[in-house]
């Protein structure tokens, strides 16, 4: 049978063309050289599949392999030409809530999953991260996935170096979204102590849930909340979801006052609830892709409903209903886009993966507005109640208060004066610090700077006895463009190769500018001896390209000289000199290269 079955999967074969690495690209997107091959029993191992030709490459629709919600197992064959390019890459399976993934890559087998120890896996990064070590040719690297959830796997080839710069960019706007929820779900609460009102401790509930299910959505739930709690990671993400409709539902009712303004719309909204709160409930004793399709399909509903709920609300111009209605319409298209891509009805790609975020961060938002304007409507009901009552006292007040108002608005201007040149003053302060310590064409620390830096790290190392290395950077042929090319080329040279410095250290690295040519990388917690070695290859790999984007002719390269504190070596002074020594011997060795003092 399993002869057979690899039979017809071969019959049906269609060619799909390597991925071809170069050293210039940091990131690919692995799907265009993505074949596929469904084992809907399970069946099949690795030395079958690689005796197979039964791969079929993903339609052209799909920027990324989608299968929807399937009880098969999916190989996923990936072959790549490495080229001219770097050995070492890292494999991103970008969807952090698939169950079981096996990587067959050269020379390594990983496997990992959100129902495997988060501890398993390679890298820990909140998505799925295998380092490849690919050799020089053409090397093939198969998945194994299985999933009771959405069968998403999206594939990205990673330079280490620029892997990790977009991880913590990506990390900084996950920290700000979460941050948002938190801040509006604490203002909400403070609210609810405050006026003793339910639908905003609703609120709170409903932004905790959505919390629950975007963390668990992202991988950071499993990453760092409940990292050794595996069964709860695994259905996190459609329990947590279908609480998020369960309080949105809830809200919906209590902020627009359904029961009275559309008992009919009213009563479909107590259904979708009680759908809402089964399928919260149900990954505990149905199977968890019951759960996922019901809480997709029923999130597309409600969203919906709520719009046109929102729409007849706002013709009977119900307060804060505008803003419930914008609300909605943004969480609409982001949970509909979700829904169809776990379908597999859309594809998976940057705006399908993210529009539920997007649209939630902003839904959040504006339902806070609401809130905000259903208070102002009240308090600007209750001022006017208070007017109609005081009116002939104001106007027997009426002149004090001009008075007296013009005497606040003369306190606030000088105030707003004084406010003003303070902010001048501490914006110079800040520019003649920065001035003081930064080189003005690269934006570099100087040399100034550089010491202060360098004698902390020195004091730092001899407390806890870590590892700390100096590279002084020497560029050759800069001379020989400016001559050519002038000095604005020439300043133009200097900051592309600051910038290429900076790329290849930490941002915890110091990268300062002495002057003219001359550079200094400061390199602290250094692992290993030979980082500092590794580091100096990387700047020769990227000074060497540089006058390409530019548009120079001459080359340029760097000669880089290495010093280590040891011992009588543990001062500024001899530190530099001796980096500056090793300097002079590479370029006395030919220059492009490296020494160590």
């Amino acid at each position: 049978m399993r002869l057979l079955i690899l039979l017809l999967l071969c019959l049906a074969a269609k060619a799909h063309s390597a991925l071809v690495l170069d050293a210039r690209a940091t990131m690919y997107d692995a799907a265009p050289a993505v074949g596929y091959l469904e084992d809907a029993g399970r069946a099949l191992t690795i030395d079958d599949v690689r005796k197979a030709d039964g791969f079929r490459p993903l339609p052209p629709s799909h920027s990324d392999p989608n299968f929807g919600y399937s009880h098969s197992t999916y190989w996923l064959k990936l072959t790549v030409q490495r080229g001219m390019a770097p050995a070492d890459w890292l494999l991103e399976i970008g969807y952090s809530s698939l169950d079981h993934i096996t990587v067959y890559a050269p020379g390594a087998t990983a496997q990992f999953g959100d129902k495997l120890p988060f501890a398993q896996r390679p890298l820990p990064y909140r998505h799925f991260v295998v380092p490849l070590s690919l050799p020089a040719g053409e090397s093939t690297v198969y998945l194994r996935v299985v999933s009771e959830g959405n069968l998403t796997v999206p594939l990205r080839l990673w330079q280490p170096a620029a892997f990790h710069a977009h991880s913590r960019d990506e990390y900084a706007l996950l920290a700000l979204y979460y941050g948002m929820l938190l801040a509006l779900a604490l203002y909400n609460l403070l609210l609810y102590f405050s006026l003793r009102e339910r639908v905003y401790l609703v609120y709170v509930a409903f932004a905790a849930s959505m919390a629950v299910g975007q963390l668990s959505l992202n991988g950071l739930g499993n990453q760092y909340l409940w990292p050794q709690w595996l069964a709860w990671g695994n259905v996190a993400l459609p329990s947590g979801f279908a609480a998020t409709g369960f309080f949105g539902a809830l809200f919906t009712r209590m902020f627009l006052d359904t029961a009275t303004v559309a008992p009919r719309a009213d009563r479909l909204i107590v259904v979708l609830m009680t759908g809402f709160g089964l399928a919260a409930l149900a990954p505990a004793v149905l199977p968890y892709q019951w759960a996922a399709v019901v809480t997709s399909l029923l999130g597309a509903s409600f969203s919906l409903l709520a719009v046109v709920i929102g729409v007849l609300c706002l013709l009977r111009r119900q307060p804060g209903a505008r803003y419930f209605l914008l609300a909605w319409t943004l969480l609409l298209a982001g949970v509909g886009m979700m829904a169809m891509r776990n379908l597999a009805w859309l594809p998976t790609n940057a705006l399908t993966s993210h529009t539920m975020q997007i649209g939630s961060a902003l839904e959040m938002l504006l339902l806070s507005f609401a809130l905000a304007d259903r208070i102002q409507v009240s308090r600007r009901q209750a001022e006017a109640a208070q007017a109609e009552t005081l009116a002939t006292r104001e106007m027997a007040l009426h002149a004090s208060r001009e008075s007296e108002q013009a005497l606040e608005a003369k306190v606030a201007e000088r105030t707003q004066a004084l406010t003003d040149a303070n902010a001048r003053l501490a914006l110079s302060e800040a520019q003649l610090t920065r001035l003081a310590h930064h080189d003005p064409l690269t934006g570099l620390p100087n040399r100034l700077l550089l010491h202060d830096r360098l004698k902390t790290a020195l004091a730092r190392a001899g407390r806890n006895g870590a590892r700390l290395a100096l590279l002084l950077i020497d560029i050759d042929g800069f001379k020989a463009v400016n001559d050519c090319y002038g000095h604005d080329v020439g300043d133009a040279l200097l900051k592309a190769i600051a910038l290429a410095l900076r790329q290849q250290v930490r941002a915890s690295d110091t990268v300062a500018r002495l002057g003219g040519d001359e550079f200094v990388i400061l390199l602290e917690n250094v692992g290993e001896p030979d980082d500092a070695e590794r580091i100096a290859v990387q700047i020769n790999d990227a000074v060497r390209v540089i006058h390409h984007s530019l548009g120079i002719d001459i080359g340029v390269s760097a000669s880089i000289g290495i010093a280590v504190p040891a011992g009588d070596t543990a001062d500024i002074g001899t530190l530099i000199r001796l980096a500056d020594q090793a300097m002079y011997r590479a370029k006395a060795g030919g220059r492009d290269g490296w020494c160590l003092a």
